[in-house]
């Protein structure tokens, strides 16, 4: 069927490179769903999230909406650091799947067969088959028992080299996801300052 996501195997684990904590917006500014990972006193959980935004680029800040009673909040609040993952389209079950599940059900890598691998800068692991990861320690925590946005500083990037552009998902509410399509470069009518 046009425009359905078909999974042919299990997931390839994206080898990444270091890249600039300055340039992840590049990677987050479009909104796309991201995969959290935590770690907390020998407990880590994958949490699906949507409600992000680019706060800063030098420190890089990005603040999150976490709902209190999400079983990651507890993880994420105690620990102050967690890793941002962006999934690639061909991972949207995966997803869907996290987002349906409490990580008081059990391990959700092992749920759902994804890769731990070691951060260098906090404890909570990336995953390996998303295609970038950004460690994140907390920036600023006073809107977080208010209104539940954490404001981190990504400390450290790690991007695929390819492809260069992920596809993303994107979701638009009623169980539905827009697919990232092709780049439309106006780069040449950009002021430099603003690239």
């Amino acid at each position: 069927m046009h425009g359905e996501v078909v999974m042919a195997g299990p997931p390839k684990v994206f080898h990444k490179r270091d890249f600039p904590v300055a340039e992840v917006r590049r990677f987050l500014e479009p909104g796309p769903i991201v995969l959290v990972s935590s770690a907390w006193k020998g407990e880590r959980n994958i949490m699906t999230l949507g409600w992000h935004m680019v706060m800063g680029f030098e420190p890089s800040l990005l603040a999150c909406y976490i709902w209190e009673e999400n079983h990651s909040f507890s993880l994420i609040r105690r620990s102050r650091q967690c890793v941002i993952n962006l999934p690639a389209a061909e991972l949207v079950d995966t997803v869907v799947g996290i987002g349906n599940c409490s990580g008081t059900e059990g391990d959700k890598f092992e749920r759902f067969g994804l890769t731990a691998q070691r951060a260098t800068q906090v404890d909570a692991p990336l995953i390996g088959q998303c295609h970038s990861s950004f460690e994140c320690k907390l920036h600023d925590g006073s809107q977080v028992g208010k209104h539940g946005l954490f404001i981190w500083e990504v400390v450290k990037a790690h991007v695929a080299a390819t492809p260069k552009i992920p596809t993303t998902l994107h979701y638009r509410g009623e169980g539905r996801f827009m697919v990232s399509g092709p780049d439309i470069s106006r780069r040449s009518r950009f002021k430099p300052g603003n690239l």
